[in-house]
């Protein structure tokens, strides 16, 4: 098991997670984080921190998607292991749904 980012950080990306994982293991994209899921070690704190429930452990029904694109975009996105600022309208997109369509592929500010 592994626990992993889904799609309702999109927009959000709050990264109350980072700064309390152990192994760090989230990389930043410019409109969410990913988990790299060969790091993560499933201590699970991160889970809690998240104020969107956007990490979830990979056990959950329907997270083959979100499996792929953490792992796919933790290779190529800069580690972040500090808190940075987060989207000046992430209380806009809190709660939405279907937000793939909004998926970033750019970095995060890290790189």
């Amino acid at each position: 098991m592994t626990y992993i980012v889904v799609e309702a950080c999109i927009k959000c990306k709050r990264m109350d997670c980072v700064e309390v994982c152990p192994v760090d293991c989230f990389y930043e994209g410019e409109n969410m984080l990913v988990i790299n899921p060969n790091e993560c070690i499933d201590c699970g704190v991160c889970e809690p921190e998240c104020p969107e429930e956007a990490i979830l452990p990979d056990t959950e029904d329907g997270l083959e998607k979100m499996l792929e694109v953490n792992t796919k975009w933790s290779e190529i996105w800069p580690n972040i292991t500090v808190k940075g600022e987060e989207p000046a309208d992430a209380d806009d997109w809190a709660g939405k749904e279907n937000k793939m369509e909004q998926f970033s592929e750019a970095p995060g500010a890290g790189s």
